[in-house]
């Protein structure tokens, strides 16, 4: 487990509001972000992007990756080129320290022994359907994006890029996809458009493990 000093160290390089920027655009991308993407999108040079990048790599909050952007190989192919990437873990401060984990691990543990999984579902449906039925012009990929999936389309799918649960769906994963995905079923039945939608298990290898797409015109 990352040290409250470690975290507090990453996550105050982040202060700089062109690392944010940089942070956020390689997050929210899926796949690898090359160094003239990330210059690109936060509106720097390409050095300067390239410093902000490698500090956050140093801070484990990005990682880096080599690969051959042309798709080539052999001599001639040219340099592989750097890539950057959310970085593995999580890095989370609370002042007073507090142990919210502990006890969701210990709560999931329990219902998972006890196979309550019926009824964790539908808990989930309920309170997602609630949620959905707060806004009336609610668009269901900004709801998603709200709440931290980065949803991304991927030709006719809506991908989401993000797990929000993904401590807990590691060491739960039937039980905590579950919730999610009918969390996510509750949400789009709560919402004006939502029943254009579908919702369906098919994970992303370093992502959520929920797919949707539209049914029908809204």
């Amino acid at each position: 487990m990352i040290s409250e000093d470690a975290a507090l160290e990453a996550l105050a390089v982040l202060g700089d509001p062109v690392r944010r920027g940089l942070y956020r655009h390689v997050t929210g991308t899926p796949g690898e972000v090359g160094r003239d993407a990330a210059a690109a999108a936060v509106g720097v040079s390409r050095s300067l992007a390239a410093f902000h990048l490698d500090k956050l790599v140093e801070a484990g909050l990005l990682e880096v990756c080599f690969r051959r952007l042309s798709g080539r190989s052999g001599p001639g192919a040219g340099r592989p080129s750097k890539l950057y990437r959310r970085a593995e873990g999580e890095r989370a401060v609370s002042v007073p320290p507090r142990s919210y984990d502990t006890a969701s691990r210990l709560l999931a543990e329990v219902v998972e022994r006890a196979g309550l999984d019926g009824e964790l579902q539908a808990a989930a449906r309920q309170a997602g359907e609630a949620e959905g039925g707060t806004g009336e012009e609610a668009d269901p990929v900004e709801v998603l994006r709200s709440r931290g999936y980065e949803p991304f389309w991927d030709g006719e799918r809506l991908r989401l890029n993000n797990c929000p649960f993904h401590a807990l769906a590691d060491q739960f994963p039937a039980l905590v996809c579950g919730m999610n995905l009918a969390g996510i079923e509750g949400l789009l039945a709560g919402m004006p458009d939502g029943q254009a939608w579908s919702a369906e298990m098919d994970p992303l290898p370093r992502g959520c493990c929920v797919a949707l797409a539209v049914t029908k015109e809204v």
